[in-house]
């Protein structure tokens, strides 16, 4: 009897062992469903019916520069590949950082927000406390292209050549006052290092808004001269401004008698951009944007706006994209520690 009443204590538990097991497993079920549910609905956009609404391109610069110009036309010729279209929204400031900034700070990583990037996204950070990663707070999409970037001075300066005006600003040190679109931005640092080499000291004149808002600095007479890239293109052509310089490895085929500062013994000036959106954003959605963007870059009407501003297609795919980045990085972080300009 005893024997019989144990064998019925511990089938007992057994059974309540198992039925415990039973709702732990179907506990764990419900569990993962839910977290299933979670994740699905932190990502409510899936690639397979991205894009189902407009997507929205910050452009870091003030509206009427080559930048905005150019990627305005972009924008309108990747709508027909891209399905819906791309919306081009201004956010100037911050030497073209101000937008990539507010996109990593507020945009979901759904595809519907990126930006351009410039070349000051990569610098800044070893020059000042910032609230970006460019190595890790960015989804990387495309590289696009590269400024033409040129020295202009009012039709009736002075300088006919620049080596006139370089000779002046080393004789005449603290007068020469010069546009640029920000404080750090490629153009400063080239113009800043130039500066060092020559012995020269003149004033740099920091604009929030790009070629735009420094073209009409020395139409005004407020500075001397500006160093930006094209947005001073129709003035030049129409006589009011005149072109001292331009700073790529090869003359510009819109103004072949123009000499670049490479020739003059100067050096280039380098400022490659490209797309991207915040981190983490899904592979399948990059490559919808990539494929579009690239498709729009061999439109006509983007080839020949372009060519207007003399912005050379220097396309990368994402995966080059995201390599030339820490090549970028790295060279940039070099050329900030030889000015000086190391952050604390």
């Amino acid at each position: 009897m005893y024997v019989l009443e144990k064998f019925v204590y511990f089938f007992k538990c057994d059974n309540v062992k198992l039925k415990l097991r039973r709702k732990i497993m179907k506990r764990s079920i419900v569990l993962l469903v839910v977290i299933t549910l979670l994740w699905i609905l932190a990502f409510p956009v899936m690639a397979a019916d991205y894009p189902t609404q407009p997507v929205t391109m910050i452009v870091p610069w003030a509206p009427g520069g080559a930048t905005d110009v150019t990627l305005r036309v972009l924008a309108e010729t990747t709508n027909k590949y891209l399905g819906q279209p791309v919306i081009v929204v201004n956010k100037p400031g911050g030497g073209g950082t101000v937008g990539p900034a507010a996109m990593v700070a507020t945009a979901k990583p759904d595809g519907y927000t990126i930006s351009q990037i410039p070349i000051t996204v990569f610098r800044y950070p070893h020059m000042m406390k910032v609230t970006w990663d460019p190595l890790k707070d960015f989804t990387y999409i495309i590289h696009l292209s590269g400024y033409t970037v040129g020295v202009v001075v009012k039709k009736d300066a002075p300088w006919k050549t620049f080596k006139e005006f370089v000779a002046y600003a080393k004789t005449n040190p603290g007068k020469v006052t010069y546009a640029t679109p920000g404080a750090g931005t490629t153009i400063h640092i080239a113009m800043e290092m130039f500066a060092l080499k020559q012995g020269i000291k003149w004033i740099p004149v920091p604009m929030k808004g790009g070629a735009g808002e420094t073209t009409l600095a020395v139409l005004g007479g407020h500075v001397m001269a500006t160093a930006d890239s094209t947005g001073w293109a129709p003035h030049v052509n129409s006589g009011d401004l005149r072109l001292l310089v331009t700073c790529g490895d090869h003359r510009t085929k819109k103004w072949p008698t123009v000499p670049t500062m490479k020739e003059l013994g100067y050096g280039v000036v380098n400022s490659p951009f490209g797309l991207a959106g915040p981190k983490g954003m899904d592979p399948k959605v990059v490559k919808i944007l990539h494929d579009a963007f690239k498709k729009g870059m061999k439109d006509p009407a983007f080839l020949e706006i372009s060519e207007k501003f003399d912005m050379e297609i220097f396309y990368k795919n994402t995966d080059d994209y995201v390599r030339y980045v820490k090549e970028l990085v790295e060279e940039e972080k070099e050329n900030v520690e030889k000015l000086g300009l190391k952050k604390e």
